[in-house]
């Protein structure tokens, strides 16, 4: 069997960065009723600010600092200017360089002209933006030693902010616990331990221009000089409690929510001892509720059958449980011309595998697993026909070598993304927020291509 790429979670690009940036930011209590100022690190984190500003509605500058490279190897930093003239040197790298004063009075004076000419392309005659006494927000594309960010934390202290804030999508953890000291509050979306480089986090890691970094300077000044009218606000999602007929003449309950437009409809199955109301699932269904997806949470088994333990493994009687569940879907007037998905937890995705390879062909577009138990399905998995991605957690050791497994197995346009720190139920921070974004993608990228959006009913 060939061996299986362990696939790390990274973002898009910077844009896609700092829209999760700052929608975590916008989610943040501490901030509520706030504007605060974003300052930007270029060049890569003006990308990623701009994201972080309009989702704050914030005003957004640049905060330019430069690196001060060793001689002989300008990429290796021995230090930072900033553009109030603040400096900060690392001393036990000067020492062991052995660089003389003159040698570092001349590193630092070309690192401050590059800093002026970049001032000058990057604001193009607009004033910088006044920090004292506000919320100040400084962000950047990552952190791996956080020099850069340590400069800029003292140039601002130096300016009298109300409060300071770094926010970065990615950071290694010893640059966290060493910027602590410096700003009032660090957030940092991923935090892995195997930091390796920012880059290695972002599937394009291309280099920013200085033309990007004045187009977005200028583009967000524009935004905030003369904001866009207010478009209608759609309409909210359609819930509604549902009871599903059972081929028995039974029922189970379910929450359906349609939201306006819907492109596709994504029924989901709880994993053992679970039900509707799983807050991880649901957690995920609001995501996809917001990605224009409708949702389907419903119970597997009905009272009775719940009291019997037993039943909560057996994956041809929860195989069923969706099937019905899908012709009841293609059975109602809303829905029935939307395509179907199915997301399943642990034993619950081994049920969607077992019915998706049941279904007839074409009926289910696409399959999600949250930690699931492939294995349970194995009789089934080569019949599978949907396009599947398998999300595991990193920590989740067993279950993990499963999912490996099942993916040797699948016949279907596969995938397997592993969330590095997470165990089995996603408890870590952000882990959940991954395993959203994650869903949202496939389902958008399977759904809707032969369905016909429909809104309400």
């Amino acid at each position: 069997m060939s061996r299986v790429p362990v696939l790390l979670p990274r973002f898009h690009d910077r844009r896609e960065a700092g829209r999760e940036l700052g929608a975590r930011l916008a989610s943040l209590e501490s901030l509520a009723g706030e504007r605060p100022l974003v300052l930007a690190l270029p060049r890569g984190g003006v990308p990623v600010g701009y994201e972080v500003a309009r989702a704050l509605d914030a005003p957004l500058d640049v905060l330019v600092v430069r690196k001060v490279g060793s001689p002989g190897n300008p990429e290796l930093g021995m230090g930072a200017v900033a553009e109030d003239g603040t400096r900060v040197f690392d001393a036990e790298l000067l020492r062991l360089l052995q660089v003389g004063p003159d040698e570092l009075e001349q590193a630092v004076a070309r690192a401050e002209r590059e800093l002026q000419e970049r001032l000058t392309r990057y604001r193009r005659g607009r004033p910088a933006a006044d920090p004292a006494g506000r919320t100040v927000i400084v962000v950047d594309d990552g952190l791996a030693t956080g020099g850069t960010a340590r400069a800029a934390g003292r140039c601002l202290r130096a300016r009298h902010p109300a409060r300071l804030i770094l926010a970065v999508p990615v950071a290694a953890p010893p640059a966290i616990r060493s910027l602590e000291r410096e700003y009032d509050m660090v957030v940092a979306l991923l935090q892995p331990d195997d930091f390796m480089a920012v880059g290695a986090w972002y599937e394009d890691f291309g280099q920013t221009s200085d033309a990007e970094v004045a187009e977005l300077l200028e583009a967000a000044h524009a935004a905030i000089a003369d904001p866009p009218k207010a478009a209608s606000a759609p309409d909210p999602p359609r819930r509604e409690e549902v009871r599903i007929p059972l081929a028995d003449g039974d029922h189970v309950a379910g929450e359906l929510v349609v939201p306006e437009g819907a492109r596709g409809v994504v029924v989901f199955a709880h994993g053992s001892g679970s039900s509707r109301h799983s807050p991880r699932n649901r957690q995920v269904a609001a995501a996809l509720n917001d990605a224009g997806l409708a949702t389907l949470l419903m119970d597997l088994l009905t009272p009775a059958e719940e009291r019997r333990r037993a039943n909560v493994f057996d994956i041809a009687l929860l195989a069923e449980r969706l099937i019905d569940a899908t012709c009841w879907v293609r059975d109602q007037p809303g829905l029935r011309d939307l395509d179907i998905g199915f997301f399943g937890a642990s034993t619950g995705a081994a049920a969607t595998l077992w019915a998706a390879a049941d279904l007839p062909d074409g009926t289910v577009r696409a399959i999600v697993s949250r930690g699931g138990r492939p294995d349970l399905a194995a009789a089934r998995l080569r019949k599978v026909r949907a396009p599947t991605l398998l999300v595991v957690g990193g920590l989740d050791d067993v279950v993990l070598e499963l999912n490996r497994l099942a993916l040797a197995e699948l016949r279907c346009e596969s995938a397997l993304e592993i969330i590095p720190g997470a165990t089995h139920l996603f408890e870590e921070p952000g882990a959940l927020d991954a395993v959203a974004r994650l869903a949202a993608d496939w389902f958008t990228r399977h759904l809707g291509r032969g369905g016909q959006a429909v809104g309400p009913a």
